[in-house]
């Protein structure tokens, strides 16, 4: 502070402290308002930025919903595209398979009539042919209903002697024919699986197996480990090169091994996703110059076959003379059934377009079997069919249910009521099988 009695100097001194002291303090004012001004600004202009950023994620989840959306619709499309491809082939299938079966009864009933040895030379290409559309037509169908999310598995227990023997009889002429020794060891094995695809798989397993083998032969068998049993079909083939043993399981894939060998290289991918789907374990061992061995995991199971019965060839029950009841709405199926059951089986056949007509056919006189397909005219089934004529018959008459159908409910409603199920196009060594079977 000044004072009075301070001198000029000392005066001059004083002053020049409190300027001092003033311009200090206005410089920190000055910075202290030009801090509070940058960060102002600072502040203004982070605000625009989250504005705009702010703006951009709104636009960026405005845009995700508008794909979610669309996903959802092609979803939905392809969900729909996929059930109207599965009706479609399954239609489709029985309205092919329909004229492809009566065609295989001709084609049979043809071979075992007198022909010299070009009209034989023609009945077996074309055979062979029939075969392969066949082939093609079981394969796609099968790969469809195993690429469907809505699959449905008819699983039971299965005694796998039973399907030896009906393999036995499928395979036995191809390999015969090749030169091959094709044996099944026998087994009292009894597996919890769906019996149509488990069949399917053994017969694809054994058709490569065969295909493949240039000499020697083909062994089929069971193998219990644990609480499974190993399905295993050893050949003595020239062997999988290790390079190849993922690639064979794609579609369309096969091996150069055997350039005479006739396939479409899907059979090894049905059986993956057969056995991905019911989940059995799937191994594959090779040996180059030696053979190869697939094994399929199956789980055991103590219960019995609800359809056990089970005739190994040389002891089968006659079939001359006996009466079976055909019930099918298709004119050139009930003429090629005729063929068959009387011109090669010997027995007496009934025919009959449905349920109505089969009972006024049957009177009094109840047939040994029936023979009945699924779908009849009019909304009538097999199942309807047999029910009535046991029931009119006051007596469990033996039946076969044919079908072109790979559908589970009916495979279930079959089960029911005890009657085992031929899938079309069918077979006539399998429908002799099944017949004595039944009679036996």
């Amino acid at each position: 502070m000044l004072r009075d009695d301070d001198s000029a100097d000392r005066r001059a001194l004083k002053l020049g402290r409190i300027a001092n002291a003033l311009i200090e303090r206005v410089d920190r004012l000055e910075e202290s308002r030009g801090s509070a001004w940058s960060m102002f600004q600072a502040a203004v202009a982070l605000e625009q930025e989250v504005t705009t950023r702010t703006a951009q994620l709104e636009q960026a989840l405005a845009d995700l919903s508008q794909r979610n959306r669309e996903l959802a619709v092609a979803r939905a499309s392809a969900e729909e595209a996929n059930r109207s491809k599965t009706r479609f082939l399954r239609a489709a299938s029985h309205d092919l398979l329909q004229p492809l079966s009566a065609a295989r009864l001709f084609l049979d009933a043809l071979a075992g009539t007198d022909l010299d040895d070009g009209q034989q030379e023609i009945a077996a290409r074309l055979t062979g042919a029939f075969e392969s559309v066949e082939q093609l037509m079981h394969a796609v169908l099968d790969i469809a209903r195993l690429d469907s999310q809505r699959i449905e598995f008819n699983r039971k227990p299965v005694a796998m002697d039973r399907m030896f023997m009906r393999l036995a009889d499928e395979f036995g002429p191809t390999a015969e024919a090749k030169g091959l020794r094709l044996r099944f060891a026998p087994t009292s094995a009894v597996v919890d699986s769906d019996p149509v695809f488990l069949r399917r798989i053994a017969q694809n397993l054994i058709s490569n197996a065969i295909k493949y083998t240039p000499r020697g032969g083909v062994l089929v068998g069971m193998r219990p480990r644990g609480s499974l049993a190993w399905l295993e079909v050893w050949d003595t083939g020239p062997g999988i090169p290790a390079i190849d043993r993922n690639r064979i399981f794609g579609e369309f894939q096969r091996l150069n091994s055997d350039p005479g060998a006739v396939g479409m290289g899907l059979g090894l991918s049905i059986v993956r996703r057969a056995c991905a789907k019911l989940g059995h374990p799937l191994k594959l061992d090779s040996e180059p110059m030696r053979g190869t061995v697939f094994r399929a995991g199956l789980p055991l199971t103590a219960e019995a076959d609800p359809m056990g019965f089970c005739v190994w060839p040389g002891h089968s029950g006659t079939l001359q003379g006996r009466l079976a009841m055909v019930i099918e709405n298709d004119v050139g199926m009930r003429c090629g059934y005729e063929m068959i059951l009387q011109g090669q089986l010997g027995m007496i056949a009934r025919l009959s377009g449905g349920t109505d007509e089969a009972l006024a056919t049957m009177g009094d006189d109840p047939p040994d079997v029936i023979l009945a397909d699924y779908n009849l005219d009019d909304g009538d089934t097999g199942i309807a069919a047999i029910n009535a004529l046991r029931e009119a018959a006051g007596q469990p008459i033996p039946a076969v249910m044919v079908t072109a159908r790979r559908d589970p409910t009916i495979a279930r409603a079959c089960a029911d009521i005890g009657v085992p199920l031929l899938e079309k196009p069918v077979r006539p060594a399998d429908l002799r099988t099944m017949l004595e079977q039944l009679l036996s």
